[in-house]
């Protein structure tokens, strides 16, 4: 139900904006977001952290800039104010993008950036000695120069501070990702519409991004996997086109940004009439996205989730462990300014889980020589347990059943069903 029967224009007509009232992060709350990581660096004893042009710098500062090979981003210290640097050339248009204020030191395309880093560092009253956390998204060539100019400072990855801050979402940040999520899933419910026989991944792509801009997506898709038959059993998809026909399995993954925060959401469901093996295993997927959902509760390490929905597919014959058929990756990623951020839903990751922090839910199953099952939506963590951004597809035979309905109606928060 839902899938094919339409066309290209009627799908497309059935959509509309969806962005009104979302409202981007402001100038406010990234002020608060500074004062919070300055208050935890000077609980670790961290001097200073550079924030390299990147969602790091984006998050702290609100300014958007994209790394290149010129080193460009903000020295955040534990008290006063930032410090930005970046080529003299750009400063005019540095301050054009500049939400939280701060000076901006300069450096000529003959001079060495690393050299004025440390310069900056001493103006700022950061002497040789102390600890300074370098953005773990620093290109090589500028970590190493930092290095190599900065011998008498202990450098350190500034993960334990950006990660600490930004997996903890507010809730502005939880109202863009449900907004970006609901534009996403309405895409899904309009290109499950269109599928005919003989249509090719391709097309379904290109309606794909042009469904993410109708919503309100300015950019249309972020990124777009579509999969049929086969291929469905590659998680990251295939090199060639291919072409539906009757009784393929079909795996569609996308997502778009609304004000920088991004969806990302996996459908799976049959073109005709699902046979007993495809519908064995849809349910078996469904099975273990819920048990993964149920074992997320508040102090439980994130490598439990994991485990939770391998113990499920275990139980269905799947596995053990990556084995195929099975679940051949994590079960789940942190999301927000990066489609994958920490902490994540695997083994070995032992972060507790928090009140904020926010994941996808995918434990695949890959049959390999058959066809794939993913299903993929996003929860949250709230002071009462997790919650769904996402209403969970209902049935092979009937996957947008109701995909807008509030599924969030328990007051105790905790979802279950």
């Amino acid at each position: 139900m839902g899938i094919g029967g339409n066309t290209i224009e009627r799908a497309l007509a059935t959509l509309s904006d969806m962005t009104a009232g979302a409202v981007p992060i402001g100038r406010e709350e990234h002020v608060a977001r500074i004062a919070r990581a300055q208050a935890f660096m000077r609980a670790q004893g961290i001097a200073a952290l550079w924030l390299n042009a990147g969602t790091n710098l984006l998050y702290f500062t609100g300014m958007k800039w994209h790394p290149s090979e010129r080193m460009v981003g903000a020295i955040l210290p534990a008290e006063g104010e930032l410090a930005y640097l970046a080529p003299a050339f750009e400063e005019a248009t540095l301050r054009d993008f500049m939400v939280a204020d701060g000076p901006i030191h300069t450096w000529h395309e003959h001079e060495n950036p690393c050299t004025l880093f440390v310069d900056t560092l001493r103006a700022l009253g950061i002497e040789p000695g102390v600890r300074v956390g370098i953005d773990e998204s620093t290109p090589f060539f500028t970590s190493d120069g930092i290095r190599q100019q900065a011998p008498d400072y202990t450098l350190e990855n500034a993960k334990t501070v950006t990660a600490h801050c930004r997996t903890r979402k507010s809730p502005a940040e939880i109202a863009l990702m449900q907004r970006a999520k609901d534009m996403t899933l309405a895409v899904h419910v309009a290109t499950a519409s269109i599928l005919r026989e003989g249509i090719t991944t391709r097309e379904v792509a290109d309606f794909i991004d042009r469904a993410h801009r109708k919503v309100g997506a300015p950019a249309g898709s972020y990124f777009v996997i579509v999969l049929f038959g086969e291929a469905t059993a590659f998680p990251h998809g295939v090199s060639y086109v291919q072409t539906l026909k009757d009784g393929d399995t079909v795996l569609i993954d996308t997502g778009c940004k609304l004000h920088d925060y991004i969806s990302d959401i996996t459908r799976t469901y049959v073109f005709g009439t699902p046979s007993e093996r495809q519908r064995a295993v849809w349910n078996a997927e469904k099975a273990a996205q819920q048990a993964a959902f149920d074992a997320a509760q508040l102090g439980v390490p994130c490598e439990e989730v994991d485990a939770a929905a391998r113990r499920s597919l275990a139980a269905a014959g799947f596995g053990p462990g990556y084995a195929l058929p099975g679940l051949p990756h994590r079960t789940g990623h942190g999301i927000g300014l990066d489609i994958h951020e920490w902490p994540y839903l695997v083994g070995g990751d032992k972060t507790p889980l928090d009140v904020g922090m926010c994941f996808s839910n995918e434990p695949m199953i890959c049959v390999p020589g058959e066809f794939g099952i993913r299903h993929e939506d996003h929860f949250y963590m709230t002071e009462n347990g997790p919650r769904w951004f996402t209403r969970p597809a209902r049935s092979i035979d009937n996957p947008f059943d109701n995909p807008f309905d509030d599924p969030f109606d328990d007051p105790s928060g905790l979802q279950g069903q």
